[in-house]
């Protein structure tokens, strides 16, 4: 369940990279450890971030969770249905459940591929 064209963040974040913009989300784990989302706060656009800044939070029943960003760079556009259907994360966490578009400042640095994100969750499952 973890998809191997993304990048991820230690923090369970995974970016999809193309040219100098980065679709954002948690990962299937994250959305998992969560339980059922009911509140996404993202950042607004034109907020800008340093990697590994911290840019918003999920709330679920069970706990929230800060979100952080795992590029630099400037917000171009927040995924405005999950306002109203955060569930979306639960249901499509790599899909529909997106949160929010980088145009990024520079690039990635320290983000994992598939399997060395795969390891890190083997760690924390146990």
């Amino acid at each position: 369940m973890i998809p191997d064209n993304l990048l991820y963040a230690k923090s369970h974040e995974w970016c999809r990279i193309e040219g100098d913009v980065a679709t954002v989300g948690i990962t299937h784990f994250a959305q998992e450890q969560l339980g059922d989302l009911t509140f996404v706060e993202l950042p607004g656009v034109g907020d800008t971030f340093e990697a590994g800044a911290e840019m918003g939070s999920v709330e679920s029943v069970k706990a929230a969770s800060e979100i952080y960003a795992p590029v630099a760079g400037e917000v171009i556009e927040i995924n405005e249905s999950l306002e109203d259907a955060p569930e979306k994360v639960n249901e499509a966490p790599y899909g529909d459940g997106w949160l929010l578009k980088f145009r990024i400042a520079a690039a990635p640095e320290g983000l994992l591929d598939a399997r060395g994100y795969a390891a890190v969750v083997e760690s924390e499952s146990h």
